[in-house]
């Protein structure tokens, strides 16, 4: 596959023009890849390759194909990475060449920075890369440092700006909203700027994940082709600017967006930019998520090598229309069926304003004397006594209106001055600006875990994003730096509890799939992919993050929603979880239940910590198929799921990552009318597709077991 492939980077070197070649400045290495930059004789840096080290130019000499960090003003009429105004008024900057140091972090990471000034300012920015080397991944942001006498307006400030040069560009976004995630469309660019964005300052996934592939030369494959993959690890407005000039080059600007976010750098005061996740793949989408997935188990989540527990929500058991005791009973059948934890969702907290619904009670973080009359702390004494973990639902940056805390601290809300009160799921966002609330919003978590020592798990929510977009702490001119200031103080408080609170585990929600980004997710376990529990819908959902994100990141939930056995074999494929009141639940379905999570806890260290192939898109077909693989690869789990009636729904499905020389034994499992036969199978036959998975009818699954025999 590889020889057959002539990389994008290669065509970049074989088909453009240029006036020089140079040594290379800087070659960064992984295990398949390398990226190259090289510096001009005027001591402007460019990008020189990016692709398999193995298509490196034989004679060393690397053509100057663009420039690493293009800046506004001067000779560069695109969109830039970067757009400073100098203290004095001068609007163009030229980046130079200073320095560069390569150091190793570990036998994995390699971290390289390339020191540039502008050529006559005492302004500076350093391009930084982190190499990890089997994973391939190279993460890449810029730092800042205006050493001027006075403060530099900076209006544009990229992560990072990649060009590539190809005959043609398919770009995959993963658009949606509320209920609707993580939808994939693919488009071919045509000359212009597609951009991607958000200016929604949290809960970006209203409009779209900060997520894209991008396939040169034809469309993005799950097995073999190029394609890059990026990502960038900020849960904030941001924008990927795609633009395609009149050569047919493509320059890719990613990063937080500047829309409304411009802020004077004072001197001696550096800025660092979010980092951009990328990966190259020659083998297609399903090695480049492989990566992906690999490298966010090792470096970006919490706990990555440790399996998570399947929990029980109340949420849409019970809603808002619990108490005491009733919480008690979802403990005990939680416990009958095997879950290991507990969670507690929205409902618990106020009393002048009960939080009986969605309209108050967001900042009053004491508990309902009404529904609890024992408090939290009962409930912990309860759930101990029973012995099931417990865990609690916080909004840490929220408050209604309806609230004793607004009436208290109305200025602790983000709202503009001289206009209407503008509100979103009936709430408001509290201004963690200001360090008075950001104390504030650290200590209901903090508090609530100190006060109760058995908490052993937090879902943290944020139900709206930011509109009238003002800061009654800020002053004036720092109006435009809300959201910057937001999230630093945001992710000193998701430090903070993370490193306080070493034992508890995290659960990242936002209305939803609002901060689906590992700069979040560095401080937590998982996230929460969608509100929408549907099965059918959270196949789309679940396909769709899992080209970023490992299986045990995405929280999946069976619900009222879908039959029960399609509902389980669709959540069994990530983190099983339950939202479910199970007194109501009949015989027949909470023994299935009982069963399904049994089998789950026997095959979850293969799918929580397994190798991922997907195998049949349901955007391609009436049917879904994806499996995991351990990594000596003596078990395999498979799921197959069907979407539509089919009578050709007995058609032969692939297998990948198999010993090709082992015997496999085959058993479908996670149901008592098994559709599929028991039988062996050498793995090379089963990764030639000489199996067939029966399904016809639309919402019926199986899940399948392999188990490879010892050698004779």
């Amino acid at each position: 596959m590889i020889q057959k492939v002539l990389t994008a980077a290669v065509v970049l070197l074989l088909t453009t023009t240029f006036t020089q070649a140079q040594d290379a400045l800087v070659t960064l290495e992984t295990k398949d890849n390398a990226l190259v930059l090289s510096k001009r004789n005027d001591g402007r840096v460019f990008y020189s390759y990016y692709g398999l080290k193995d298509n490196l130019p034989e004679k060393g000499k690397f053509p100057l194909f663009w420039e690493a960090y293009p800046c506004a003003g001067g000779d560069y009429v695109k969109e830039p990475a970067l757009r400073v105004v100098h203290a004095d008024g001068n609007t163009s900057t030229v980046l130079v060449y200073q320095s560069h140091e390569t150091k190793k972090i570990d036998e994995n990471i390699t971290e390289t920075h390339i020191l540039l000034k502008d050529e006559y300012y005492p302004f500076f920015v350093t391009l930084i890369f982190k190499a990890y080397y089997r994973e391939n991944l190279i993460a890449a942001c810029t730092e800042l440092a205006n050493r001027e006498d006075k403060p530099v307006m900076v209006y544009q400030y990229a992560s990072q700006s990649m060009p590539l040069r190809a005959n043609s560009y398919y770009m995959t976004q993963f658009h949606g909203t509320h209920n609707n995630e993580a939808n994939m469309v693919e488009e071919k660019l045509t000359p212009g700027i597609k951009v991607l964005d958000s200016k929604r300052g949290i809960r970006a996934h209203e409009m779209r994940s900060p997520l894209f592939l991008l396939a040169p030369n034809q469309g993005a494959n799950e097995n073999q082709g190029e394609v890059y993959g990026g990502t960038l690890a900020w849960s904030g407005s941001f924008q990927f600017a795609f633009e395609v000039d009149e050569r047919n080059t493509l320059i890719v600007t990613s990063g937080a967006h500047p829309f409304a976010s411009h802020f004077a750098l004072e001197p001696n005061k550096p800025f660092r930019t979010p980092e951009m996740l990328t990966i190259y793949s020659a083998e297609g989408t399903g090695k480049m998520s492989r990566d992906y997935h690999a490298w966010g188990r090792k470096y970006g989540l919490r706990e990555g090598n440790q399996i998570r527990s399947i929990l029980l929500n109340n949420w849409e058991a019970t809603y808002f229309n619990f108490d005491h005791d009733k919480l008690v009973k979802l403990f005990q059948g939680a416990k009958d069926a095997g879950f290991e934890l507990f969670l507690l969702d929205d409902g618990w907290f106020g009393n002048k304003h009960p939080r009986n619904n969605d309209k108050a009670g967001l900042g009053d973080w004491a508990h309902n004397e009404k529904k609890l009359p024992r408090g939290v702390a009962g409930l912990c004494e309860e759930a101990e006594r029973i012995g099931i973990p417990f865990g609690i639902w916080v909004e840490p940056e929220m408050v209604n209106p309806q609230s004793e805390l607004y009436e208290t601290h109305p200025d602790w809300a983000i709202h503009q001055p001289h206009r209407s009160l503008h509100v979103l799921r009936n709430q408001m966002i509290l201004d963690q600006t200001n360090p008075a609330v950001k104390d504030f919003s650290y200590s209901i978590t903090a508090d609530l875990l100190k006060n109760n020592p058995y908490i052993s798990f937090i879902k943290w929510d944020a139900n709206r994003y930011i509109t009238n977009g003002g800061s009654s702490y800020l002053s004036p001119e720092k109006q435009s730096e809300l959201v910057w200031r937001y999230h630093e103080a945001l992710y000193e408080m998701m430090d903070k509890t993370a490193k306080e609170f070493p034992h508890i585990r995290m659960m990242l929600c936002s209305g939803g799939g609002g901060r689906t980004d590992y700069k979040a997710l560095s401080y937590f376990h998982e996230f929460w992919p969608s509100d929408n529990t549907e099965p059918m819908k959270r196949i789309f959902i679940q396909w769709g993050y899992s080209h970023f994100f490992p299986a045990m990141t995405q929280a999946a939930h069976v619900t009222k929603r879908g039959n029960i056995k399609f509902s389980f074999d669709v959540a069994m494929s990530c983190r099983l979880g339950m939202d479910y009141d199970l007194e109501k639940a009949s015989k027949e379905d909470f023994e299935f239940i009982k069963s399904a999570i049994a089998e789950y806890k026997r095959i979850r260290d293969v799918v929580q910590l397994g190798v991922l192939y997907r195998l049949v898109s349901p955007y391609d077909s009436p049917r879904c198929a994806l499996m995991y693989v351990n990594d000596d690869k003596s078990r395999a789990i498979l799921f197959v799921y069907q979407m539509e009636d089919d009578p050709n729904g007995t058609k032969l499905i692939s297998l990948q990552g198999l010993n090709p020389d082992a015997t496999y034994q085959i058993r479908e499992i996670n149901t008592s009318k098994p559709v599929l036969q028991e039988r062996q199978m050498k793995g090379s036959d089963l990764m030639r597709g000489q199996m067939a998975f029966p399904l016809q009818q639309r919402s019926t699954s199986m899940v399948v077991e392999l188990t490879a025999l010892p050698s004779r």
